[in-house]
């Protein structure tokens, strides 16, 4: 009997937590670091340097709530179009339900597009997402993880960013992959 109750329990929990079939970005990038014509970065953001920059005290308050990045992108090079469209539709999809808010979206259909999306609350997030792509080069999501950051705060490190050390990480060959 106590076997039959494991196995019923283990079963519910199964069926309650396992057929999720809800897509999302971290499901999606584990599904394809790894497929053709894609390449993917796991980044803590203590590997950026950001503790030798000098910044303001909003900007050191964004830089402690990021976790770290992952980045994932798709190259257009092997010129296989059906494919690149198939895969934007499907990050479009995943970024269209309800959990994630869009918080900024520019560009237009011959140069490329840029959406940027956050879970959470208004104010304070969990997930920072940058969804950029072009007909010409294929496309390149970045999710900024953290605990509590705060939109404001993160759209403040905009001018220190060029000063991040991105040579121990290899962003060069990501883009190079990409380009």
């Amino acid at each position: 009997m106590r076997s039959f109750v494991l196995g019923l329990g283990v079963f519910i929990s199964f069926f309650l937590f396992g057929c999720n079939s809800q897509p999302s970005l971290q499901t999606y990038f584990v599904d394809h670091q790894e497929s053709p014509n894609f390449i993917s970065m796991d980044v803590p953001i203590s590997f950026l340097g950001a503790k030798d920059i000098k910044m303001t005290y909003r900007q050191r308050q964004a830089v402690n709530s990021i976790d770290k990045l992952n980045m994932l992108g798709y190259s257009l090079k092997s010129g296989n179009k059906d494919s690149y469209n198939k895969e934007v539709k499907e990050i479009k999809d995943i970024l269209n339900d309800k959990r994630y808010n869009e918080l900024l979206r520019l560009g237009n259909l011959n140069d490329g597009r840029v959406k940027i999306c956050y879970v959470g609350d208004g104010e304070v997030i969990d997930e920072l997402i940058v969804f950029g792509r072009s007909n010409k080069y294929g496309f390149a999501v970045i999710r900024v993880l953290g605990d509590d950051m705060e939109v404001s705060k993160i759209m403040e490190l905009g001018p220190i960013i060029s000063q991040l050390n991105t040579e121990d990480i290899n962003v060069e060959g990501f883009m190079d992959f990409m380009l």
